[in-house]
């Protein structure tokens, strides 16, 4: 029995949160204001404001709108806080018999955000 209180005290504060779940560079991301995350790189510099209308879902405590792909009129305030490369990614290929050995490597670009607004 106190397993389900506990069970409920969390229900209950995770649904106080408001958070939404936007599309951006290819990828969904649920966001919160003021958390602060590294997407695929976006046109911009530091501290440049974007404002991202593909929001797909909003919730607001009680309260859940779900868009249909995406919500009319919604929008999310990022501020670009970086822009910097990622870590090197090293790729090998072998072929056996033929003696080909070929060596890459790549680093992708990374922008960090911070959500200011939903």
């Amino acid at each position: 029995m106190t397993e389900t209180k506990k069970e409920t005290k969390t229900i209950e504060k995770a649904v106080e949160n408001k958070f939404a779940v936007i599309k951006i560079a290819g990828t969904q991301l649920k966001v919160s204001e003021g958390q602060e995350f590294e997407v695929r790189k976006i046109e911009g510099k530091k501290g440049d404001v974007i404002e991202i209308t593909d929001v797909l879902l909003i919730s607001d405590g009680d309260k859940v709108t779900l868009g249909t792909p995406i919500i009319e009129g919604a929008k999310v305030v990022l501020e670009i806080t970086s822009q910097k490369k990622g870590e090197k990614v090293n790729g090998f290929k072998f072929s056996a018999k033929s003696r080909n050995r070929t060596h890459f490597g790549a680093r992708q670009l990374i922008t960090k955000v911070l959500v200011k607004k939903i």
